[in-house]
């Protein structure tokens, strides 16, 4: 039953209608005295059948039309160079054995704690909705929000960023009036004009392409797929080179001539490593193979590569697509410019239902090579504290020595996150426990800090032994503190650095603590969720929305703040915020895999 172009009266009424028959269906209604439990457990889940209900009635035609989609450049007719060498990659296409369970299993909550738990959703929504109402008000259809100010910012390609990445939390928070406004935007933005002649093919895929991509899953409507295809086509547009390798930034104006492009002889890794999830959920939403096939040669040139490199099971940092080298280099790192590429590799096996064997195999690989040489545990003041921290690897290019370096940042704390998944998929309940140490490590820093919230890069000093106890050494965390020029007295102790003292509104921390609560139910994590948000949100506040912080190490009455709101802050940050106070069956891990952008992608078969 749709209602379409109806007044929200008649609309909600209906919802209204459905609703009370599920309550009364699961006897909420019932003249039969009904206990406390019983009917939070119950009120549950007729919550989440509201929810569901309400969701099945918004999939087809939204309330008002959307305006013509067509963009000025037909990406899909340009006439390639170097045509696909191979097109023998296809998605798997065989019904799988089902993977693993990956979530807890919730039993139903007490009154009070469903009470407090969707007091902490209201304030999460209502930050989001300052924000979003801030960027319409002052940056509708720019990239980015200048929440000092109260002006607008174009970052990538002048394509609405902030637009295209929060359409996916507009629908998970029930804003379906906000999200039809948003797509009909969306609808007119023209993928054949940019403002910059470069076009950033990685933050392109995993904001834009991700973006299109989820709501499309979630809400059905098709003037999404039919944006995402155009942007497919566009992103595919890159792998028009000699080796069949993308590039990193996509000439404009080359790529539409079809003359073909030149592959970058050096690019993070990262780049070329994290298109493969969109491209293939693309070829499973529409059916044509050719983005998977595209995608499935980059990553067969790291499968070939994983174990021939000076750390084998991960890749250094810098890679040369131009040679197809992915082996060269001596520095490592699961942070910044290499995160997203370990990320996807779970993730991978998991969308494409463990059809594909390499991915598995790359999975376990790069698993045991990264808790053998990057995660240390740092020596804390309370030695009770037994967490986990990811560093980076030098390798000596002569004697071939790996060396740790304690160096951790922001982006890195997605690594907890990532264990967890991994060891649910591969049965692995050691790398889940893993995964709950590196998470309640980036919790430490939060809490460690007098704003409530992590610096962007930081240094410790590392226990000599991870397994055993560790008790507090303070010779040796002078010794460690002495190498670190950064090091000022004011810095808690057991830091030996803030590099970089800043919060760029980053999702890394609450994204691994979203996971670990979803894996193991863990009420802690709750807990820690609600401590972040709160410091985040007041460390970031400004007159219109929320702004990076220039540095969190020092406690202010009035925190020094940047005139910049990254897009992921609506797409990531205050989405998974949101996630840890909604009942679980919402975004379930057993139904969704999340990009690196945290758009939800559903799992097809």
């Amino acid at each position: 039953m749709l209602v379409v172009g109806r007044p929200r009266l008649v609309r909600n009424s209906i919802i209204l209608t459905l609703a009370i028959l599920s309550i009364w269906h699961l006897g909420l209604l019932s003249r039969t005295p009904t206990s406390a439990s019983a009917l939070v457990s119950a009120s549950v889940s007729a919550s989440s059948e509201w929810s569901r209900l309400e969701r099945l009635m918004n999939r087809g035609a939204p309330l008002t039309p959307y305006p013509d989609s067509n963009s000025s450049f037909d990406w899909s007719a340009i006439p390639f160079r170097y045509p696909p060498h191979n097109t023998t990659h296809l998605p798997p296409r065989h019904k799988q054995p089902p993977l693993p369970r990956i979530q807890h299993r919730f039993g139903p909550e007490s009154p009070a704690a469903a009470k407090e738990r969707i007091k902490r959703l209201k304030a999460v929504k209502q930050v989001f909705l300052r924000a979003w109402q801030a960027y319409k008000g002052y940056a509708w259809k720019q990239d980015a929000l200048l929440p000092i100010s109260g002006g607008g910012r174009e970052q990538f390609s002048g394509w609405a960023a902030t637009l295209v990445d929060a359409l996916d939390t507009l629908w998970i928070m029930g804003l379906r009036e906000e999200f039809d406004e948003a797509v009909a935007a969306v609808a007119e933005i023209d993928f054949g004009s940019s403002t910059s002649s470069r076009v950033n093919i990685f933050e392109t895929n995993i904001r834009y392409l991700g973006g299109l991509l989820a709501a499309y899953d979630l809400s059905g409507r098709e003037v999404l797929l039919k944006k995402a295809v155009e942007l497919g086509d566009l992103i595919y547009a890159g792998f028009n080179t000699e080796n069949g390798m993308p590039v990193d930034f996509l000439n404009f104006y080359s790529a539409k001539s079809g003359e073909g492009l030149v592959v970058e002889s050096s690019v993070v890794s990262a780049s070329p490593g994290t298109l493969s999830l969109e491209l293939a959920h693309l070829s499973q939403v529409t059916g044509d193979d050719k983005y998977y096939s595209a995608v499935s040669q980059v990553m067969d040139v790291f499968y070939q590569g994983q174990n021939k490199t000076r750390l084998p099971g991960v890749w250094p940092i810098d890679v040369n697509m131009r040679a197809k080298d992915v082996v060269s280099g001596s520095r490592f790192t699961l942070g910044g410019c290499a995160d997203s590429l370990y990320e996807y590799l779970p993730k991978m096996h998991q969308l494409l239902g463990g059809g594909e064997p390499k991915y598995e195999t790359m999975s376990r690989t790069f698993l045991q090579a990264a808790d053998r040489h990057f995660v240390f545990r740092p020596m804390l003041p309370g030695a009770e504290e037994d967490v986990l921290m990811p560093g980076n690897v030098n390798v000596d290019e002569d004697s071939g020595e790996a060396v740790l370096d304690p160096e951790t940042e922001h982006l890195a704390c997605f690594v907890g996150g990532m264990f967890g998944l991994a060891g649910r998929l591969f049965s692995r309940p050691d790398d889940v426990e893993t995964g709950v140490r590196l998470t309640n490590g980036c919790v430490y820093a939060y809490r460690a800090f007098p704003t409530g919230m992590m610096p962007e890069r930081l240094d410790l000093a590392p226990c000599r032994d991870r397994s055993s106890r560790c008790p507090w050494d303070e010779e040796h965390w002078l010794e460690e503190r002495a190498k670190r020029p950064e090091w000022e007295p004011h810095l808690p102790r057991g830091f030996t650095s803030a590099k970089d003292p800043r919060y760029l509104l980053r999702p890394e921390a609450i994204e691994s603590v979203f996971y670990s609560y979803r894996i193991t139910g863990r009420q802690e994590f709750q807990t820690a969720a609600w401590d972040m948000f709160t410091a985040v949100e007041k460390g970031t506040r400004t007159q219109f929305a929320n702004a990076a912080v220039l540095d969190v190490t020092r406690a202010a009455d009035e925190l020094p703040q940047e005139d910049y709101m990254e897009s992921f802050w609506l797409a990531e940050t205050l989405k998974y915020f949101y996630l840890m106070f909604t009942t679980p069956d919402i975004i379930s891990l057993d139904d969704y895999v999340l990009n690196t952008e945290a758009h939800p992608f559903k799992l097809v078969g």
